[in-house]
């Protein structure tokens, strides 16, 4: 399989109480799917894994595999060890495991490929690598991310490299037949998706959804006027929505337009500023404003029926 269009890795919502807020998890994921994202990534770093204990990431991923098997959405899990593969044996609906680069102990690109090589021999789905140097502390070149896409079960990269930088463009320039390249770095995903990214992995697209599946489908179909015009304004929303440590915006935005019932986050996150969460704010305001790809003016998000 190949993937393609717009995947969000879902935020984990909490209750008052702290636990987790399964009800609204659930709706979130089918007010994400009706916007158009062609699939969902169930814990992710976005989800804040490392805080949430065994029990609570079983059922954060059996409410995510319920919306996706009940909608035929693709579903990607997030994955952090050969225990947590094995844990997708039984979930016929996941369709990739998302793993990170391992982090702080810069192995070198010989032992990232020994790495993923192992992890895919032993995985029961197919491996989407996330490449993101700036938290795994590990720069990887096109040569060895070329190696890493020739692995058999890799399918996919979810690339945040930081930046578009030279080994970008190369990597862009030259990409092997039926591997995808999905961008990963929200404020610079438009002009990835005009180098030939085959789509995104958005944290940012929790919020206008829609606008996200526009811009990856105007720069699939060539109209590059109204891809630019929705990347400018995307990057934008996404840059105030990652003012401070992901997805601590992002939440916020979220509860403030009613759609989990509390913006909380677990430690070592901490709430976002109330300066960041206006500036965000006014800027999704701005999209859901804005007009979509036939013209046609967005709803308010304060008109929508509530789907909790």
């Amino acid at each position: 399989m190949t993937l393609s269009g717009l995947y969000v890795p879902l935020i984990t919502p909490f209750d008052s109480d702290g636990t987790v807020a399964l009800d609204a998890l659930e709706a979130l994921a089918h007010r994400l799917l009706d916007a158009g994202a062609t699939g969902l990534v169930a814990l992710g770093t976005t989800a804040e894994p490392t805080v949430l204990s065994a029990p609570e990431r079983h059922a954060v991923l059996d409410v995510i595999a319920r919306v996706c098997g009940s909608r035929g959405a693709q579903l990607v899990v997030g994955a952090e060890s050969p225990q947590g593969l094995a844990e997708l044996r039984d979930r016929p609906e996941v369709v990739a495991a998302q793993i990170p680069v391992p982090a702080f102990v810069r192995p070198g690109e010989d032992g990232v490929v020994a790495y993923f090589t192992h992890l895919a021999s032993i995985s029961p789905v197919p491996l989407v690598i996330y490449h993101i140097p700036y938290r795994t502390g590990q720069a990887l070149s096109p040569a060895c991310l070329r190696r890493l896409a020739g692995i058999p079960g890799v399918i996919a990269f979810k690339y945040a490299a930081g930046g578009i930088d030279a080994d970008t463009i190369e990597l862009l320039a030259d990409p092997r037949p039926g591997f995808a390249i999905m961008g990963g770095d929200d404020v610079v995903v438009s002009p990835l998706l005009a180098l030939g990214a085959s789509g995104a992995i958005l944290a940012s697209a929790h919020l206008a959804t829609s606008d996200f599946v526009a811009l990856i489908n105007a720069w699939r179909s060539g109209d590059v006027a109204r891809a630019r015009a929705l990347g400018h304004r995307l990057a934008a929303m996404s840059a105030r929505l990652f003012a401070e440590p992901n997805p601590t915006v992002i939440k916020a935005v979220l509860y403030a337009e009613g759609l989990i019932p509390t913006p909380a986050v677990r430690l070592p996150l901490v709430a976002a500023s109330p300066a960041s969460v206006e500036a965000a704010l006014a800027s999704v305001a701005g999209h859901t404003h804005s007009t979509d790809v036939e013209g046609s003016p967005h709803v308010p998000s304060s008109e929508v029926p509530s789907m909790r």
